[in-house]
């Protein structure tokens, strides 16, 4: 059973049967958008029932690719599809967070239903393929066409100024990605394939691989986001939905820092190694000056914004050690950002729906009429901080271990990055929490009802089972991991 073609698919099978309810009734009609809403759930449901059937049948042991299907598809060009242990959880982490973002817009969304869930349900199907892809033009294909369902979910359903913040991220993100297009057009004229596991054992020379290098990092350093090429992630987050939000910082961002892993690493070792230098550093300024940033942001979606470029910066500073703890920590603190920064957006969510702003002055002492969020915010805030006992912490000091032994002053900065989250961050939760209830709007807010709990639960869940049990991700990546690095020391003669 091609079960990773199943998985990727599996999603526009619910965009088929909206469309065809569509095409049967009113789009606006009441039965429709419910029907709509349903479909959508139950597919998203199943393609992550799928997703667990794979990391169940996962062979942790195999370092190499596995449940790989391949069939000719034109010219010198095959589809190939394949998972490793560095890609397969990320396959787990989208399919887990797709129902929560459309179990999210339940209620949040009232203008055309049918065409925001057919963009999800889309843009599912494109970002597993980014993670299963194992030839260069289909991971381009699904790379960039990613960009498309955001754009109009960020520019249709997104806040006031959502058209600027729409093209700003297109843009942005084109543009790059412009640059790894030409490098990959180059290096299959150069080696005759496009195969991803032949490229990976494929000798480029030293000078070759700093172009490529520098090719593949624009898109990856602005899809991250790195500083300086972070600014469109804030507008991006302000302005899009609450389910948008999740989506791109649970997901979106996790593929440029899974392309470092795939090409920059294995593919161009010399050209790494040499640019390492510059990969700490902007990675140590984007953890302190992002932190600094955050803690003078007025808007609560803007602050976990910028939250999320700072832990970016822990994810590219371990990826580029090189060595096993560094990637290990860089792989696990990726899966952890997705859960906690998507639990945070819904918090924020949480309370828009409710008094339909975000501004952190307009709050304060919500836990005397929210005990249950207060209790749920804290925990999201917590790991977010990295307070042992949550996944927040395992990847965090993972990657600055690994830092430490490739370069001391670089994790010594770094460091000083867990004091600054937890500065802004237990700061937004004392302004909006504690305190007196002086607002007289907030005297009628209520608490979670059901749907809010059930989205929380398995967040809640995840967070506290990975920082208890974080083997069960080591378990899965370690092999393939220790693969990349042998090659990689190997390549640079480490």
């Amino acid at each position: 059973m091609p079960l990773l073609s199943l998985i990727t698919y599996a999603p526009l099978v619910g965009v088929a049967g909206i469309l065809a309810l569509r095409l049967m009734g009113k789009p606006d009609d009441a039965k429709v958008v419910s029907a709509t809403k349903w479909i959508a759930l139950v597919t998203t449901l199943a393609t992550f029932a799928l997703s667990v059937l794979l990391v169940i049948q996962f062979d942790p042991a195999n370092p190499g690719f596995q449940f790989v299907e391949e069939a000719p598809w034109f010219a010198t060009l095959n589809y190939r599809m394949g998972v490793d242990g560095i890609s397969v959880l990320f396959v787990l982490l989208t399919a887990f967070l797709m129902p929560l973002c459309i179990a999210a817009s339940w209620t949040s969304i009232e203008k055309r239903v049918p065409e925001y869930m057919i963009a999800f349900l889309v843009l599912e199907t494109l970002v597993i393929g980014v993670f299963c892809a194992l030839d260069l033009v289909l991971f381009y294909i699904f790379f960039e066409f990613g960009l498309v369902p955001m754009f109009l979910i960020i520019g249709i359903w997104g806040g006031a100024r959502r058209v600027y913040a729409a093209f700003k991220f297109f843009l942005y993100t084109l543009l790059g990605s412009v640059l790894m297009l030409a490098a990959i057009l180059f290096m299959i004229g150069t080696t005759g394939t496009s195969s991803i596991p032949e490229l990976m054992h494929y000798d480029f020379p030293a000078g070759v691989q700093t172009w490529l290098w520098l090719a593949f990092f624009a898109s990856f350093a602005v899809k991250m986001p790195m500083w300086p090429v972070h600014t469109w992630l804030p507008d991006a987050h302000v302005e899009a939905p609450t389910a948008g939000s999740v989506i791109l910082a649970g997901i979106l961002l996790k593929m440029g820092g899974y392309g470092f892993m795939r090409f920059s690493l294995p593919m161009f070792p010399d050209a790494s190694q040499m640019f390492a230098p510059l990969v700490f550093a902007l990675s140590v300024i984007a953890i302190v000056y992002t932190s600094l940033v955050a803690f003078r942001q007025t808007d609560m979606k803007k602050l976990i914004a910028y939250s999320s470029v700072a832990h970016m910066g822990f994810v590219t500073m371990g990826i580029f050690s090189g060595n096993a703890t560094g990637e290990q920590g860089a792989l696990f603190q990726m899966i952890s950002h997705g859960v906690i920064s998507g639990a945070l957006f819904l918090c924020v969510g949480v309370v828009y729906d409710r008094m339909h702003t975000r501004e952190i002055a307009f709050y304060g002492g919500v836990v005397n009429r929210m005990p249950w969020y207060a209790a749920v915010f804290m925990l999201f805030t917590m790991g977010n901080v990295g307070l042992p006992g949550t996944s927040g912490f395992v990847g965090e000091i993972l990657t600055m271990t690994g830092t430490y032994q490739a370069s001391t002053w670089t994790a010594l900065v770094a460091a000083s990055g867990v004091i600054l989250s937890a500065m802004y961050a237990l700061t937004l939760y004392r302004r909006v929490i504690f305190g007196e209830l002086t607002n007289p709007k907030l005297a009628t807010i209520a608490d979670l009802d059901w749907r809010e709990v059930a989205i929380f639960v398995p967040l809640i869940a995840s967070t506290l089972y990975l920082g208890v049990q974080p083997n069960s991700v080591f378990d899965l990546t370690a092999a393939s991991v220790d693969q990349l690095v042998s090659a990689y020391q190997a390549a640079i003669g480490g």
